[in-house]
C-alpha cells in the first residue's frame, strides 16, 4: 500500500457553552476556535484521518508543505514518517507545536489507516485494552454548571482562571461534596508570578484537589520549583508542549505529577505512547489536554487512554457546540463521566467533509479576557504581579 495523497480540511468551529475560564471573563474559543483534519489516502483505497492542533491555520500550511515528502510511502512505516517529518523540519529550528501539531494530525492518521488494512482498532494496536471505559472531566464555571454535570454522572469537575479562583473554587467544592474530584487551572493570561501561585496554591490546599494545573508559564521552571516546594497540591502540566525533549524538566525534576500532552499538538499517538511509558516509570499519570481540540483526537485520546496503565482521565467539554456531532461519523459513546472504548476498525469516526467546507476558517487568535489587574487588560502582558494582594485570596484567606 502507497500514500497517494494528503489533504487538509479546516473549519472554523463554534463555542462550547461555557468553559472554566467563562467564570472569569471572555474564553479566548468564543470567536477563535478552528479545528483541522487531514486525511491521508492510499492506492487501496483506504483512507486515514488525523487532526492537528497548535495553531491549526498554521498547521495546516505545514501539512501541505509536507506532503510531497509522504506521497509514494508505505503509510504502514509509522515510526519512520515521523523521523522523516522531524528531520525535514529541522532547517526550520525548533517548530514547537506548530511541527509536532502537523506531525501528530499525520500520526494519527497512519495509525487509522493501520488499524483498519488490518481489521481490527487503533487500541489493539497500541497493546490492546487495560480498561473499556475512560474516565473524563468537564469544566464548570460556578457552582451551578458543576452541579449540573454532577446531575449526569460526572465524577470530576475542573474550574478555572485567576480572579476570584479561590472563592469559585471553595463554592464548587461546596456544591460537589467530597466525593467528587476537583481541578482547578491557573492557566492565564496573564501568567503568575511564583509567589502568586504559591499563596492561591496555599489557599486551595483545603480542598484536596486531584490536581493544581498550570500555576506558572510552561517556561518558568523557577516557578514550577517554588510552587512544587511551597504548595501541598500535585501538579498538572504540559499541554502548551510539543516534545518529549520539552516534557523532560517536567519529568526529571518531578516538577508534576501529572502530564497533559495535547493529542492534536504532541506528535500523534506514536510520541504520546512514549511519554506514557517515561511517565509510568516516573510514577506519572497521564492526562491528555483537549480544551480546543475537536472530536477526531479525542477519539485518538481514548484509544490512548485505554492501552496505557498510568491514564488518570481524559478533559471533555461537555457541553459543547452543538457542531461537534455534525462535523464527523461516528459519535463516541458516554455514560455516568465515562467514555466507552470504541471497538471499529481504525479510530472509528471519520469526517464529514460537506460539513467541514460550510465552515470555513475566518479566525485563528483571540485573547481571553478578564484576568489582568484592573485597568491593565490594555496592556496585555504575558506575565503580571497581581496587585490588591489583599484580595489576592478573597474571603478565605
Amino acid at each position: 500500500m502507497k500514500i497517494t495523497d494528503v489533504r487538509t480540511h479546516l473549519m472554523q468551529a463554534g463555542a462550547p457553552p461555557h468553559t472554566g475560564w467563562t467564570g472569569t471573563g471572555k474564553s479566548a474559543l468564543s470567536n477563535s476556535r478552528n479545528w483541522l483534519f487531514v486525511t491521508v489516502h492510499t492506492d487501496e483505497g483506504l483512507v486515514g484521518t488525523g487532526e492537528g492542533s497548535g495553531w491549526p491555520r498554521i498547521v495546516a500550511e505545514a501539512v501541505n508543505d509536507l506532503r510531497y515528502l509522504l506521497v509514494g510511502e508505505n503509510p504502514a512505516d509509522i515510526e519512520r514518517i515521523s523521523q522523516k517529518i522531524r528531520v525535514a523540519m529541522m532547517g526550520h529550528g525548533q517548530t514547537g507545536v506548530v511541527g509536532s501539531g502537523a506531525i501528530a494530525a499525520i500520526d494519527i492518521a497512519l495509525w487509522d489507516l493501520k488499524a483498519q488494512r488490518l481489521g481490527t482498532s487503533v487500541v489493539d494496536l497500541l497493546g490492546g485494552q487495560t480498561r473499556k471505559t475512560v474516565p473524563y472531566y468537564v469544566h464548570a464555571s460556578n457552582a451551578d454548571t458543576a452541579r449540573e454535570a454532577i446531575a449526569r454522572g460526572i465524577r470530576a469537575v475542573k474550574v478555572g482562571g485567576i480572579p476570584g479562583i479561590v472563592d469559585r473554587a471553595h463554592e464548587i467544592r461546596d456544591a460537589i461534596g467530597p466525593d467528587v474530584d476537583l481541578m482547578v487551572d491557573l492557566h492565564g493570561p496573564p501568567w503568575l508570578s511564583g509567589a502568586d501561585a504559591v499563596a492561591i496554591g496555599r489557599a486551595l490546599e483545603p480542598l484536596h484537589l486531584l490536581f493544581l494545573e498550570e500555576p506558572v508559564s510552561p517556561e518558568n521552571l523557577d516557578g514550577w520549583r517554588l510552587v512544587r516546594d511551597k504548595v501541598d497540591l500535585p501538579l498538572a502540566g504540559g499541554e502548551r508542549l510539543g516534545t518529549l525533549h520539552e516534557m523532560r524538566t517536567l519529568i526529571d525534576e518531578y516538577l508534576v505529577d501529572v502530564l497533559q500532552p495535547d493529542t492534536g499538538r504532541f506528535g500523534g499517538l506514536t510520541q504520546m505512547k512514549k511519554l506514557a511509558g517515561i511517565a509510568e516509570a516516573r510514577g506519572l499519570m497521564i492526562a491528555p489536554h483537549s480544551g480546543s481540540l475537536g472530536p477526531v483526537a479525542e477519539f485518538a485520546a481514548v484509544h490512548l487512554l485505554a492501552s496505557i496503565p498510568n491514564a488518570l482521565m481524559l478533559e471533555r467539554l461537555e457541553p459543547d457546540w452543538s457542531g461537534r456531532a455534525d462535523a464527523i461519523q461516528g459519535q463516541l459513546e458516554v455514560s455516568e463521566g465515562k467514555v466507552l472504548v470504541p471497538q471499529r476498525v481504525g479510530l472509528g469516526v471519520q469526517i464529514n467533509e460537506a460539513f467541514v467546507a460550510a465552515h470555513p476558517s475566518t479566525r485563528n487568535n483571540a485573547i481571553a479576557g478578564g484576568g489582568w489587574n484592573e485597568g491593565t487588560a490594555d496592556e496585555s502582558v504575558y506575565m503580571q504581579v497581581r496587585r490588591g494582594r489583599a484580595r489576592l485570596l478573597g474571603t478565605r484567606e
